[in-house]
């Protein structure tokens, strides 16, 4: 969307991927599936840029990070972003309290669509698991944290003490 189509009333936005974005998504997030994207975002102009606020909600289907089972995960983020000119790498920048994540304006345009494949890709758990993956961690001699270190071994020799 180009900068010059943006005034200073809300404009509502609604962007609904389609299945080839859906399927590239999903190869550049190593997700297994994306089967829904949508994102409504109200965006208008003020004094320091564009500022896009609004929704993004997406229905996923990730592999598990330990077994690689198909996990379905959903996604319905709030999401507030101020698009701005490119600032120099070495200019300061001083954060408000009320400061937004800041995305660039590139060429004169906003990019919503990457903005909600992002926050998508951002909202959900990096590390999924499944209803059986700590059978299958510790089928494979891994131990949890509690296990680990000197207080876990411990643990384990009381347990054969009978304590």
């Amino acid at each position: 969307m180009t900068v010059d189509t943006i005034g200073e009333a809300d404009r509502t936005i609604e962007i609904e991927a389609d299945a080839d974005e859906r399927r590239r998504l999903a190869a550049r997030f190593a997700l297994v599936a994306i089967d829904t994207l949508t994102a409504r975002f109200a965006v208008r102009r003020d004094e320091r840029g564009i500022l896009a606020v609004g929704t993004v909600a997406a229905d996923v289907v990730q592999a598990c990070s330990v077994t690689g089972d198909p996990l379905a995960a959903t996604v319905d983020e709030a999401v507030s972003l101020r698009f701005v000119e490119e600032i120099a790498a070495d200019e300061e920048i001083e954060l408000s309290d009320d400061a937004l994540d800041t995305l660039p304006i590139e060429d004169g345009a906003i990019d919503l669509g990457e903005a909600a494949a992002e926050t998508m890709a951002l909202a959900l758990d990096p590390f999924p698991r499944a209803p059986g993956a700590e059978e299958a961690l510790r089928a494979a001699g891994v131990v949890g944290e509690g296990e680990a270190g000197p207080f876990g071994a411990l643990a384990g020799l009381k347990a054969k003490l009978g304590g």
